[in-house]
């Protein structure tokens, strides 16, 4: 793909006392940015209806790296880094005029909402996934300290 996988615009209720995006407002771009990558493997409203199946963040790691003015125009860039039988390891990066402005790093499952617990992946799901993997960034395993 040549361009950013997800773009949003900041709204003015996101902004915090501070005067720029609040830390909330970063985890719902990423989330955003999550089901971005969810359509774009199959699993959109129609595969979740058909199957009772979703994607269930389990982990994530946030770095917050620069600040994000009102009314910005954020590019979300992300890459699948680890696709196994039953989950998901994505990295997400938030981008404004060049400047990376926070990372996540995600790990994800596939559940079944209907009978519980985690599910494989259909295969043409798990090959959409497979088929972007990328190396890891540098940031991507560490932990906080």
């Amino acid at each position: 793909m040549s361009g950013p996988h997800l773009v949003q615009r900041v709204l003015p209720e996101w902004i915090d006392y501070n005067g720029h995006l609040s830390e909330a407002y970063y985890v719902l771009v990423f989330g955003f940015a999550t089901d971005a990558l969810m359509e774009r493997a199959g699993m959109d409203a129609g595969y979740r209806e058909r199957t009772g199946c979703s994607l269930y963040t389990v982990e994530a790691h946030v770095r917050y790296l620069r600040e994000v003015p009102p009314e910005a125009e954020l590019e979300v860039w992300t890459r699948v880094v680890s696709a196994g039988a039953k989950k998901v390891r994505v990295c997400h990066e938030m981008w404004l005029d060049g400047v990376l402005r926070a990372t996540e790093e995600v790990m994800a499952l596939h559940v079944d909402q209907v009978n519980g617990g985690t599910a494989p992946f259909p295969e043409e799901v798990l090959a959409r996934l497979a088929d972007g993997i990328a190396e890891a960034p540098d940031y991507a395993g560490r932990s906080i300290g």
